[in-house]
């Protein structure tokens, strides 16, 4: 069973930065680099949205919420993908979830609480 595992949430002051990160496990490279790689988040009361997201050949696509704060990266040599978040929002407060996807299905991380607040 494939496993995505985010790291890096925590609590920033407004304005600030954090990195996310997911490592993905028992999936060997060559299957990793087929997968689209995104990045989304769920506050209270709120569904899950999509941040951002990158192809297997490096394509990026950002919600309009975060687009010139956030980018987003993958490494297919080492099955990750980074989430690197500027300019922090209170109202970017949710927990973050790492998503692979490709046609025959999806897999999705436990998630991270990120926390923006002074």
């Amino acid at each position: 069973q494939v496993q995505l595992v985010e790291s890096g949430g925590g609590l920033a002051q407004p304005g600030g930065s954090l990195r996310l990160s997911c490592a993905a496990s028992r999936m060997i490279t060559s299957v990793f680099n087929t997968y689209t790689m995104g990045w989304f988040r769920q506050a209270p009361g709120n569904q899950r949205e999509l941040v951002a997201s990158i192809t297997s050949d490096f394509r990026t696509e950002y919600s309009d919420s975060v687009k010139g704060r956030f980018t987003i990266h993958r490494d297919n040599s080492r099955k990750t993908a980074r989430l690197q978040m500027i300019s922090l929002m209170p109202e970017d407060t949710a927990v973050y979830y790492c998503n692979a996807q490709r046609g025959d299905g999806s897999h999705w991380g436990q998630g991270t609480q990120v926390t923006v607040s002074s």
